[in-house]
């Protein structure tokens, strides 16, 4: 196989506190980071949780499968547009800086109420952000959860 067609995934896992500079960037852990210097990662701020909104960070692939999965959908439905307006309206594009950083967009900051610190929450396939008092409450209720979802793993 050719090393420059082999792609390297990257698991997301685990759970970091991190302050938040004045700037609004944030520390990147190490291992999740791009293998290349100017990957653009997408942030798109992600509400639907109880506890409130959240910034999600995708990578190149899993960016991918998102507007393929959109773009699946059949334009008679009329959830494909709306659909593309969230999620077009509700990111960015973003590289992290050459010390590993990335700087959070002001509005989607404000939006997830990310201040001084944050969240960074290992999700498998993507980095979600959080505020760490949002984080906390959206750990209580995934706790009351945990016994039923993890029966669907068998």
């Amino acid at each position: 196989m050719d090393p420059e067609q082999t792609v390297e995934t990257t698991y997301y896992n685990s759970c970091y506190r991190h302050g938040v500079d004045d700037k609004r960037r944030v520390q990147i852990p190490a291992k999740w980071r791009p293998a290349r210097e100017g990957v653009e990662l997408t942030v798109i701020m992600w509400p639907g949780s109880s506890a409130g909104t959240c910034l999600r960070v995708l990578p190149p692939p899993q960016m991918a499968k998102l507007m393929a999965d959109v773009e699946a959908l059949p334009n008679s439905d009329a959830t494909k547009p709306i659909l593309k307006r969230i999620i077009g309206s509700g990111s960015e594009q973003v590289t992290l800086d050459k010390a590993g950083r990335l700087c959070l967009p002001e509005a989607m900051a404000a939006a997830a109420d990310i201040r001084k610190e944050a969240v960074l929450l290992g999700a498998l396939d993507r980095i979600e952000i959080w505020s760490p008092e949002r984080y906390e409450k959206v750990q209580m209720a995934d706790a009351v959860m945990a016994a039923e979802v993890l029966k669907l793993m068998g």
